[in-house]
């Protein structure tokens, strides 16, 4: 089941243009269908992953919904179409909207990864903020391989409505793509760090470098070995991998047309 929304293409990946608003009521309406429906956020990344693993973009582009996270999205968006996205539809700020409305809908919510006992302290929070969401059940992110039908099983036992997965790209959409119609949930969301934010893992930058958009800089200071090259190299390659594609489809539009 597909979104009903406008998109912006950005490396072949359909990306919704949409208010917050616009975004949660077709979530609202996407977890309501009897199909499974998987929510990606795209960073630059992720978009950049989708250009090495054909496997993955496949996944990105059958997705439900792909939102559109971070700064690096909105310049690839004046690259291609000199448009701007109406929000930044972040799965940090989205998805407690997610939880908000599951404890309205009275959907059930399993949390699955980050390193054990964190899932289990971002529910309490989540608890915490919304007193009649149901956490159906939680599970650390690390586990054998040999431990993944129990997984599925613990899952799907707890009769979960909403399964929100932070593995970090491209693994908890792989995990989500193979896995989340065996586990019953309506709506799978990868979240990356989202769990351990939330637990106090990892502190979110301050209010004011999250409205400069410049979250990705106190991310970076804070876990410089594992960051300094998707931010600093990755980024911009990112930005003329956009550059050379509109180029080239510009190219064979140009070499298509009648003389």
């Amino acid at each position: 089941m597909k979104h009903r929304l406008p998109t912006l293409t950005i490396l072949d990946i359909p990306i919704v243009r949409a208010t917050e608003a616009e975004a949660m009521e077709e979530i609202r309406r996407l977890t309501e269908q009897p199909e499974p429906a998987l929510v990606i956020y795209v960073n630059a990344h992720t978009l950049e992953l989708t250009t090495r693993d054909p496997a993955y973009r496949q996944i990105v582009q059958e997705a439900a919904i792909v939102m559109n996270d971070g700064i690096g999205v909105s310049m690839a968006a004046k690259i291609v179409g000199s448009v701007s996205f109406p929000a930044n539809l972040n799965g940090t700020d989205l998805t407690p909207l997610i939880l908000k409305l599951a404890a309205e809908r009275g959907w059930r919510v399993f949390l699955l990864g980050a390193q054990p006992g964190v899932a289990e302290k971002a529910a309490a929070k989540f608890v915490s903020q919304n007193p009649t969401l149901v956490i159906s059940g939680t599970n650390s992110g690390f586990f054998k391989a040999e431990e993944l039908e129990g997984v599925i099983q613990k899952i799907r036992e707890a009769r979960t409505d909403v399964l929100i997965v932070g593995m970090g790209n491209p693994v908890q959409e792989q995990w989500l793509a193979r896995h989340q119609a065996q586990t019953g949930a309506k709506l799978g969301v990868g979240v990356g760090a989202f769990l351990d934010f939330s637990a106090g893992v990892f502190p979110r930058a301050p209010l004011w470098m999250q409205k400069m958009k410049i979250e990705w800089l106190y991310r970076m200071t804070r876990e410089p070995k594992r960051l300094w090259k998707r931010y600093l190299v990755e980024a911009p390659v990112f930005l003329a991998h956009v550059a050379l594609d509109v180029w080239k489809k510009k190219r064979r539009a140009k070499s298509a047309s009648p003389q």
